[in-house]
């Protein structure tokens, strides 16, 4: 599937455009252009889907949706949305919306009518409401939300009055703007039936939809990743096994996980499944900030890309932005205008040359995956389907190392060099991928 086939490219609309951290749900501003005027420079670095963070009408950063058909007045109109994703589609870039399916912000109107109404309302029965307990606002009234943030109130999915609404919505957005997937938001906490109930839906309207599901801990959601729920989910083990491997000099913590979830081993979760790869997002600190050793960026983007799934890129990051999680996690979505784009001045290239290699190579998009060599420092993995064998060989280490993975010669499609795999040298802080000849 396409999907499987292309390098996504995350955005934080609301961060990207430069948007008002409070709504004041006064002027409509139109900020969306900031991403269209990106475009060019996306489909030049070879980015194949791009993956909105929430576009819709929100109190503050997005996740507190209170209109499911309205794009949020501080970026633009739905109209404005539209000509957006127009142009994406003419440059062959697929859209993937946010779903915030299981909360939504407490300016939401069925949830304000809860609280005026009280149990005079039928929206009461859409939300898990305590009326003889209180709330953290004083409402006189409380409810479920999520995991203590009480500014996002839980949404009770067994309503079906409330399934409609939300479902109608998903309907909108695929008729209306033409979208190709949805990351659904807080996966971990939908119920198995309503991923069902949301396949079916946009399978009766689009038959290659791409559904994602953010999951913090995989190793028991392997099951939902299947043709009646989800493609893929969030690959957070291997995102912290990268982080944390580069930064101990320890490439047996990646390595395991990488063999634990997509090896051949009949005890391998997501043999032949594709999961969503990242090494920074929205939640996370970026990783040239994280990343100790900043001369190691170009080989943990080498990972990202030629380890089993979907490689992800947050925007900035292709230009080494910084940023950690104070200030409410605010400095990990600057506006496009504040980031350097000579932070990192070989990291753009390299990513571009990543994207061409990647969209050029099956065994990359689908291949196997077997361990080759093992060290602290170095270790090297094959890649292969149908006739195409891949060896990637990284080098973390201060000191160069040869790698023996096998006698056969291949060509290193960084570089063009052309060698013996059964001689691999490695300078410090590289890597390589080579084709078997």
């Amino acid at each position: 599937m396409w999907f499987n086939e292309c390098v996504f490219y995350q955005i934080y609309p609301l961060g990207a455009c430069g948007a008002e951290r409070e709504n004041d749900f006064k002027e409509v501003r139109h900020r969306l252009g900031a991403i269209e005027q990106e475009i060019p420079r996306l489909k030049q670095l070879g980015v194949g889907a791009v993956l909105f963070n929430p576009l819709f009408e929100s109190e503050r950063h997005g996740y507190d949706t209170v209109d499911f058909y309205k794009v949020d007045r501080r970026l633009g109109t739905n109209e404005d949305l539209k000509r957006l994703i127009t142009i994406f589609h003419e440059n062959d870039i697929k859209v993937v919306f946010d779903g915030v399916f299981h909360h939504a912000g407490r300016a939401f109107p069925p949830f304000s009518e809860v609280l005026a109404k009280r149990e005079g309302t039928d929206y009461r029965f859409w939300f898990n409401i305590d009326f003889y307990g209180n709330s953290p606002y004083n409402d006189g009234l409380d409810y479920e939300n999520w995991e203590g943030h009480a500014e996002l109130v839980k949404l009770r999915l067994e309503n079906a009055d409330l399934q409609r609404y939300l479902l109608d919505a998903v309907r909108y957005w695929v008729n209306e703007w033409g979208i190709d997937g949805l990351r659904l938001d807080v996966c971990y906490s939908l119920p198995p039936w309503f991923m069902e109930m949301l396949r079916r839906t946009v399978n009766e309207i689009k038959s290659d939809f791409f559904i994602v599901g953010e999951v913090i801990h995989i190793g028991n959601f392997a099951q939902h990743v299947c043709p009646e729920r989800l493609d893929s989910v969030t690959n957070y083990e291997c995102y912290k096994g990268m982080i944390s491997a580069f930064n101990s000099y320890n490439l047996f913590e990646i390595e395991h996980s990488l063999t634990r979830l997509f090896s051949a081993q009949p005890w391998a979760l997501y043999t032949d499944k594709s999961l969503m790869n990242f090494v920074d997002n929205h939640d996370v600190e970026r990783a040239a900030t994280a990343l100790k050793e900043k001369r190691n960026l170009l080989n943990l983007y080498t990972l990202l890309f030629t380890m089993p799934g979907i490689p992800c890129v947050y925007y900035g990051s292709e230009y080494g932005a910084e940023g950690d999680k104070s200030d409410n996690d605010y400095k990990l979505r600057p506006p496009f205008s504040a980031i350097d784009k000579n932070a990192h001045g070989d990291l753009y290239a390299h990513i571009a040359k990543l994207c061409s290699v990647r969209k050029n190579s099956r065994a990359l998009a689908y291949g196997s995956y077997c361990k080759a060599t093992l060290q602290n420092t170095n270790f090297s993995f094959v890649r292969e389907t149908d006739g195409e064998r891949i060896i990637v060989a990284v080098n973390i280490g201060e000191y160069d190392c040869t790698v023996r993975v096998e006698e056969a010669e291949g060509t290193d499609l960084l570089t063009g060099q052309v060698r013996n795999l059964n001689d691999i040298y490695l300078p410090p802080h590289s890597a390589c991928i080579y084709r078997r000849n």
